[in-house]
């Protein structure tokens, strides 16, 4: 049988699939997966590996959104299958956001819950702690809903793939809001050493983007809108304003990121790095994401400085930032509170793993935790000490999918192991 020969945002991994489904009912979803041998879903294929790769695959766009917001609550329920763009463009007539949105908005929400995907801010959870209520297909075909609060819950929301398609999510939501955006350029390295907690603190999310050189690059600061008046200033611990918009990436036309110098826009349109219209088809790059203890910030920066070289000659740019701790089994903010350090790299995956080890050893001694929707080379067995509630994810794993129809190979490689007789 032919291959769907079908490319990941990426364009590093192509597809070893069979066949790809686009089912537009729930009935439809529920008979792909209950007759399917192995099957996983596939959503905006933003992830970096062959973690959304199977003998099948089982793309949910094609389910009706059904978009519904219940004010009283303080949710909104809506097909996994959405992008964050697509769901901000419903919840804008209705007056309500979200809490935190990813640097990307044209990610979908049910891929984004499944690998714990983050925005950034010292209260701000992942993306997946948004997450009330979640409605599953399982291999045998059943509906399985749960609520927050619900026995396995914590078990279920970052679920990797590996318990069932996510058709439909309830996440929570609070009045709209503004956001203003600044850049300042070139903070030193002794600055955001003496002062990480007050540098992180500055606004409700910051990002601190560098090559690894004699000092960062940037610094983005995104802060809600209050009545209060704004704390306009020319430097930021040192480093001066920018004086015009600016892309995370020194050199490329900041025309696609969302607007800066201060002015005054909705959520949707401040929190991402990159504005909701313009949409990526593709990225010339691979990404990988290691998240540290909040206290092991500035020794894990040290160390990731000291091998600058061996990493810069395939680094587009890095970013720091930070995520609050939360209590979902396999996220990998999972019980600390979080340091981010994201690395975006050329399109050259052998050079990029080689990079990758001698990053990885440089992290090892901080317990890094990667991000499950980027590229790392850590195996299963490394993997295992990071997540303590891991044996009871893996117990759940077996419950929902006791004949194995979503695992695959990333799953074994990177997760939970080989896996006797399948």
């Amino acid at each position: 049988m032919p291959h769907v020969h079908e490319t990941n945002w990426g364009g590093n991994h192509t597809y070893r699939a069979e066949r790809l489904h686009r089912p537009s009912t729930l009935d439809e979803v529920r008979e792909i997966v209950a007759r399917a041998p192995r099957v996983r879903v596939v959503g905006s294929r933003h992830s970096f590996s062959d973690i959304g790769d199977s003998l099948e695959l089982l793309a949910l766009d094609g389910l009706p959104a059904d978009v519904s917001v219940d004010h009283a609550a303080r949710t909104v329920t809506l097909a996994a299958g959405l992008t964050y763009a697509e769901l901000a463009e419903a919840l804008r007539p209705e007056g309500v956001a979200l809490q935190n949105l990813a640097s990307l908005p044209h990610i979908s929400v049910g891929g984004a819950i499944a690998t714990a995907t983050h925005g950034s801010g010292e209260s701000g959870g992942n993306l997946a702690t948004a997450v009330a209520g979640i409605e599953m297909v399982t291999s045998s075909g059943d509906i399985v809903t749960a609520s927050r609060g619900d026995e396995d819950f914590d078990g279920l929301v970052v679920g990797l793939g590996a318990l069932g398609a996510v058709t439909r999510v309830t996440l929570d939501v609070e009045p709209a809001y503004d956001v203003r955006q600044r850049v300042f350029e070139g903070l030193s390295w002794e600055a955001l050493f003496r002062d990480f907690d007050a540098v992180s603190a500055s606004a409700d999310s910051v990002s601190v983007f560098t090559r690894w050189e004699d000092a960062t690059a940037q610094v983005w600061l995104k802060s809600r809108v209050t009545g209060d008046p704004e704390d306009v200033r020319a430097a930021f611990f040192g480093a001066p304003a920018a004086t015009v918009e600016r892309h995370p990436i020194l050199g490329i036309d900041p025309v696609n990121c969302t607007p800066q110098l201060g002015v005054p826009g909705p959520w949707y349109d401040r929190l991402p790095h990159f504005r909701m219209g313009f949409m990526p088809s593709s990225g010339a790059e691979i990404q990988s994401e290691y998240f540290v203890a909040r206290r092991d910030a500035v020794a894990a920066i040290s160390a990731t400085l000291a091998v600058g070289d061996a990493i810069r000659p395939v680094l587009q740019v890095s970013e720091i930032r930070t995520i609050a701790a939360d209590r979902l089994w396999m996220s990998p903010q999972y019980g600390r509170d979080t340091v981010a350090l994201h690395f975006t790299w050329t399109r050259d995956q052998p050079a990029v793993e080689r990079a990758l080890l001698e990053l990885e050893a440089a992290l090892a001694p901080f317990a890094a935790r990667p991000h499950w929707g980027k590229l790392f080379l850590a195996d299963a067995a490394t993997i295992a000490p990071l997540y303590e509630r891991l044996p009871d994810f893996a117990g759940i794993v077996e419950r929902y999918d006791p004949r194995g129809a979503f695992r695959n190979g990333w799953l074994e490689r990177r997760v939970l192991g080989p896996s006797a007789g399948r």
